[in-house]
C-alpha cells in the first residue's frame, strides 16, 4: 500500500489581493504528464508542458479570470471618463497580476519542461538554453 505524501506548508499567494496569506497543507499530487515536444523540436504551437500540477493550473486560471475582470473594469473606467491617474494605477495592478502568473509559469517551465529537455540531448539542451534566455529577456522588458 502506498502512503500519501504531504507537501510542507506553503503560502497560498493570491496575486493582487490584500488578503492575509493562508497556509495550507495539501497531499502531494503527481503532475499530469503531457507530451512536451521534448525529443521533437517541432513548431511551438504543437508543444505542450511536460507536467502541470493541477492545483497550480487551477490557481493560474483563477488569477487570469480575475485579471480578465480587471481589464473589463479598465474598459468601464475609460468609458466613464474616469481620472487618468486612477486608470494608470489599475493598469499597473493588471501588469503585476500578469507578472505573477508569468513567474508561476516560468517556475513550472524550468522545473519540468526545461529540466526534461536539458537531460534529453545536446541539441534539446541547447535549444532550451536559447529559449530560457529569450524568455528572460522578454519578461525583463
Amino acid at each position: 500500500m502506498t502512503e500519501a505524501t504531504v507537501k510542507p506548508l506553503e503560502p497560498d499567494i493570491d496575486a493582487g489581493s490584500s488578503r492575509t496569506t493562508e497556509f495550507t497543507a495539501t497531499p502531494a499530487r503527481a503532475p499530469a504528464p503531457c507530451a512536451c515536444g521534448v525529443g521533437s523540436l517541432g513548431p511551438a504551437s504543437e508543444r505542450k508542458a511536460v507536467a502541470v500540477d493541477a492545483a497550480i493550473k487551477e490557481r493560474n486560471q483563477k488569477r487570469l479570470r480575475r485579471i480578465e475582470g480587471q481589464v473589463r473594469g479598465l474598459q468601464k473606467m475609460v468609458d466613464d471618463d474616469r481620472y487618468c491617474a486612477d486608470i494608470m494605477v489599475q493598469i499597473s495592478s493588471v501588469h503585476e497580476a500578469l507578472r505573477a502568473v508569468g513567474r508561476e509559469l516560468m517556475r513550472n517551465h524550468l522545473k519540468h519542461c526545461a529540466a526534461s529537455a536539458i537531460r534529453s540531448s545536446e541539441d534539446e539542451a541547447s535549444a532550451m538554453y536559447d529559449e530560457i534566455v529569450d524568455l528572460m529577456y522578454r519578461s525583463g522588458r
